[in-house]
């Protein structure tokens, strides 16, 4: 395998450091990998980022506010061609952990729903933690770092660009995946991988709005709904874009689907709608019925579709139209056309090939003292602050593995 960059261009010009580990990417686990890293012993770190802010993706979540984790998070929450990979970082780091990091350093936090925990004021707290937690006499960060490439030879690793040439023993890729590139998203973290002999399990925009035509009408409408997708299901909000649908239902269920799989919706998941109207007395109209569980455009719109008239009584209404007002309020079938990409994803699914990689220590199988952590690899959490626990546990476990005596102190 060749893997040996040339590195004669412009070589004499550039400003030359040697450092023990070098991570590169200053996202969430590559912020957190630092701090830890920083505790072993006689070590000297870099962290590298071509952005010129530390931490964007943390920044935007959670509508500012950062779902930094959740008190729930287990491997079930997690998608992976490798599913038990995650297991044992997952493990040894836990949403308490990271909790007793937000404590000491007194952010304000709450549960909005479902062990999602945010930041009562800003996102930008969980940031200026980290940079904290970072800021050691051991420990360099630098930014805007741009067109980085990296090199192996005699056991070092050299990461270059024309201005800058850093030497290292270890190396640790923490630079996400594609999702959001509109804040730097790139496929850094994949090329260096492939570089170093990884397989790349095909990236795709995950927890992401879908596109669906027919709903256009519908636009801003929201409810309750169950989406089904390959043995998966989620009930959930639902709701209606200029494009298709949106909201939490359709951003989980999208972990779980391809392009052409079919969707099936029940969009009264709580009630059968059946037992419903025959109940109804008998001067109720069947939109009125209707109207009382669903939004009224969204009636509209379902009566339209199957073609029954809402004025009729329900005492009037066939066994073959209560068969249809069924189908489609219990098993309405949609295929989207298409997610609507990369810019609206929370995160990238697919990635390195977990296979290639050690749970434990997060090194590369095929290359010594090469690690990846966070969303490059092919690991990813259910909507709900999942993926930022797999980031902190996922830094920790390459610390665990980067100290001397294989204890780190959480």
């Amino acid at each position: 395998m060749e893997v040996e960059k040339n590195l004669q261009t412009n070589k004499s010009k550039r400003v030359k450091t040697d450092y023990d580990i070098i991570i590169i990417g200053a996202g969430a686990a590559g912020l957190l990998a630092a701090h830890f890293c920083s505790k072993i012993p006689n070590k000297k770190i870099l962290l590298l980022d071509h952005n010129k802010q530390v931490g964007r993706k943390i920044l935007i979540s959670g509508g500012g506010r950062c779902n930094f984790t959740n008190i729930y998070s287990s491997p079930d929450f997690f998608y992976s061609s490798n599913p038990h990979f995650c297991k044992s970082a997952l493990s040894r780091y836990t949403p308490w952990d990271f909790l007793d990091l937000i404590q000491e350093h007194k952010i304000e936090y709450y549960e909005k729903k479902l062990g999602q925990l945010f930041c009562k004021n800003s996102a930008k707290d969980i940031v200026s933690m980290l940079l904290k937690l970072i800021d050691k006499n051991n420990v360099d960060l630098k930014l805007e770092i741009k067109n980085l490439e990296v090199s192996y030879k005699d056991e070092t690793f050299v990461t270059y660009n024309d201005e800058y040439q850093f030497s290292s023993s270890e190396l640790i890729i923490a630079t996400g995946g594609l999702s959001v590139p509109p804040i730097g998203a790139t496929g850094f973290g994949h090329q260096i991988a492939k570089q170093f002999g990884h397989k790349i399990i095909p990236a795709t925009p995950a927890l992401v709005p879908f596109k669906v035509s027919g709903f256009e009408t519908l636009k801003g409408i929201s409810l309750v709904a169950k989406l089904s997708c390959n043995e998966h299901s989620i009930t959930e909000d639902l709701l209606f874009t200029h494009k298709g649908i949106s909201g939490p239902a359709v951003l989980k269920i999208s972990l779980y689907w391809n392009p052409a799989d079919q969707i099936q919706i029940d969009w009264l998941p709580e009630l059968n709608i059946v037992s419903e109207i025959e109940k109804a007395p008998n001067k109720t109209l069947l939109k009125t019925s209707l109207k009382r569980h669903l939004p009224n455009n969204f009636v509209d719109h379902i009566l339209e579709k199957i073609g029954i008239d809402g004025d009729l009584f329900c005492s009037k209404i066939t066994k073959k139209e209560l068969s249809q007002i069924e189908k489609y309020l219990h098993h309405s079938i949609i295929v989207p056309s298409g997610t609507e990409g990369f810019r609206k994803a929370e995160v990238t699914r697919g990635g390195i090939d977990t296979f290639e990689v050690s749970s434990k220590t997060m090194q590369s199988n095929y290359q010594k003292g090469l690690y990846f952590i966070g969303e490059v690899l092919d690991v990813t959490g259910q909507l709900g602050g999942h993926n930022f626990q797999w980031a902190w546990a996922s830094a920790f476990a390459v610390s665990q593995a980067l100290q001397n005596q294989g204890i780190l102190k959480k």
